[in-house]
Formats: structure tokens, sequence, C-alpha cells
């Protein structure tokens, strides 16, 4: 454990994301996507479990009224602590992506929304699309989507989750 009481592959994963929003707020221009992965994303193609770029959550997207909406329901964490947000609730079916709707036909295929950090409470906005069938795209940004960075995500087709939303360790 370290001395803010989070376990090794939790920190790291709260580094990257930490390391994300560095990049978010320092307006590092990433380039958007290219045009050879155009969106063909709905709503039935986008509703499933996937799985971060870097293996260390897994996120539920599911009809919120008539939008989307993301929970983290799986976590890859050491000992038997659940990792907890700034606001020292449990992160486990945290609510972190809200909100999205389709973008329109400009942008056909990709939903606009908001993702939450955990650690800091922030929204940031946020777009998802299907690059391919079985892999997400989401992009995080402040103000235009050329201030922010795209991570992988692939569908999460793997064993339940364990208890307090623990991934299998068979999950690589």
């Amino acid at each position: 454990m370290t001395k803010n009481g989070t376990c090794g592959a939790v920190h790291k994963a709260k580094v990257g994301f930490a390391a994300l929003l560095a990049i978010l707020l320092a307006g590092a221009h990433a380039v958007p996507s290219s045009a050879a992965e155009p969106p063909v994303s709905n709503a039935a193609t986008l509703t499933g479990y996937w799985l971060s770029q870097d293996h260390d959550g897994v996120f539920k997207i599911d009809h919120c009224g008539q939008n989307l909406c993301g929970h983290l329901v799986g976590l890859r964490y050491d000992g038997t602590d659940v990792p907890r947000g700034h606001d020292g609730k449990s992160e486990c079916n945290l609510l972190m992506l809200t909100d999205f709707r389709p973008m329109g036909e400009s942008n056909a295929g990709r939903w606009a929304g908001h993702i939450l950090d955990p650690d800091t409470g922030h929204l940031y906005d946020s777009q998802i699309w299907l690059a391919q069938p079985d892999v997400l795209k989401l992009r995080g940004y402040i103000g235009l989507p050329i201030f922010g960075e795209t991570q992988t995500w692939t569908r999460y087709n793997g064993p339940a989750m364990g208890p307090v939303c623990k991934i299998p360790d068979s999950v690589k």
C-alpha cells in the first residue's frame, strides 16, 4: 500500500488518469481521430460492458432515459479495500459517464456527454463512438475536442466481476 491508501494497480490507474487530465488541462494539441475511422455508433451498439484502455476498469454503458450513461462496475486493485473517490465514497458502481446524446448528422455515430474524474469530482466534456465493432473510442477534452486525448476501449466479455467490483485476476 502507498502512503495515500491506494494499492499498486489502483495507484497506477489513478496516475494514468491524472496524466490524461494533466494533458487535457495543459491544452495538449492531440489530433482528433482520423477520417479513416467512420463512427457507426447507435445506442444499441454502444450499450454493454467495456474494458478500459489500460485494462484497469470495466464500465457498463446503458440507457439513462433517452441518453446513455456508464457506471464503473469493475476495478483492478490489490487487497480488499475498494478504491474511493475524492468524496470518500466507493468507486464501485460509480456513475462516471453521463448525459451522452447523439451529436447529429455532421457527427453521425458520435455521442457527446461528460466524464467524471473521481479523484477531483470534475466533469469533462467527452465523446464516444465505435471505430469498429467491439472497439469504442472515448475522447475526453476541455472546451474543444482538439484539446484532449482519445482512449480505445474494447468490449468486455470476460468473467463476472468479483466481490465489490474487483476485476478477476484472469483478465489481463
